[in-house]
């Protein structure tokens, strides 16, 4: 199988699946969801720390030379400091329990005024969500088709954290649109055309990484820090909203599992292509 193909195949794991995975959540019972959804959070949070720092980071350093080693630290860091100001400006990331402090206006607007939310202030909320997730899974499509530009084995890896974490971000995008007037067939289409930009930035990737080898270390060290950031400034704080003893416990196994899965996943992945 050629690598494009495989690429669009996990680029399309990681976006369009997580948005249909992400729909038939949302059927479930409120009650149920929500007793569910921030066990899905721990794991995403071992998932993707796991891949950063046992898979990406180790494989972009041993690709440069030594001397190079601190240019390539310094690209990390830069690269969570360029998440940090981008979830500013764009509003890339909200509450995956889709009550943000920036949406709350919105959410009160609708109660008062019913079907007058679908217009105004709260429409274009939720058009800057959608275009804020455009723009993310079309990074990620670029990340992953980086990752597999360099090893197979590290693109499936890399692809299965996206998905970990892309299907409790698609719940709270779901979350976010309805509170601002979008009907459900509304906000899965307006969703899933969003998670199409994943496709999109794999397949530009690749055409254009092919050619700029030495440049995908680099690219993997942003993709590291698109999910350390992901998981330490978005994911890690959701789970501190409770703090009793089984919850933290529960919370650190399920972290641990992600951990390990993906660890264990990609050693796997080696000894077979060994």
């Amino acid at each position: 199988m050629s690598l494009l193909i495989l690429i669009i195949i996990f680029t399309a794991v990681g976006g369009v699946l997580s948005v249909m995975a992400a729909a038939v959540f949302l059927l479930l019972p409120d009650h149920l969801r929500n007793a569910v959804l921030p066990h899905g959070i721990s794991f995403a949070i071992g998932a993707l720390l796991a891949v950063a720092f046992w898979g990406l980071i180790p494989e972009a350093f041993e690709q440069v030379k030594p001397e190079q080693f601190q240019v390539l630290s310094g690209a990390i860091l830069s690269g969570i400091l360029g998440f940090f100001v981008l979830e500013k400006l764009l509003i890339w990331r909200h509450c995956h329990s889709g009550s943000c402090e920036a949406h709350g206006d919105e959410e009160s607007h609708d109660h008062d005024h019913d079907h007058g939310h679908s217009h105004g202030s709260a429409k274009s909320a939720g058009a800057l969500i959608i275009l804020g997730d455009g723009i993310h899974n079309f990074v990620d499509g670029v990340l992953i088709a980086a990752a597999f530009l360099t090893d197979v084995q590290l693109g499936i890896v890399t692809s299965l954290a996206v998905a970990a974490h892309e299907i409790p971000q698609e719940v709270g995008d779901f979350a976010i649109l309805l509170h601002s007037g979008y009907s459900k067939r509304k906000a899965l289409f307006y969703n899933m055309l969003a998670s199409l930009t994943t496709v999109l930035g794999g397949v530009l990737a690749y055409f254009g990484l092919e050619d700029l080898h030495d440049s995908l270390p680099y690219f993997l060290a942003l993709a590291a820090s698109s999910f350390i950031y992901i998981a330490v400034a978005d994911l890690i704080p959701s789970l501190h909203k409770k703090t009793d003893m089984k919850t933290s416990l529960q919370q650190i196994g399920l972290i641990a599992m992600g951990v390990l899965l993906i660890c264990s996943l990609h050693g796997i992945a080696h000894s077979m292509a060994g």
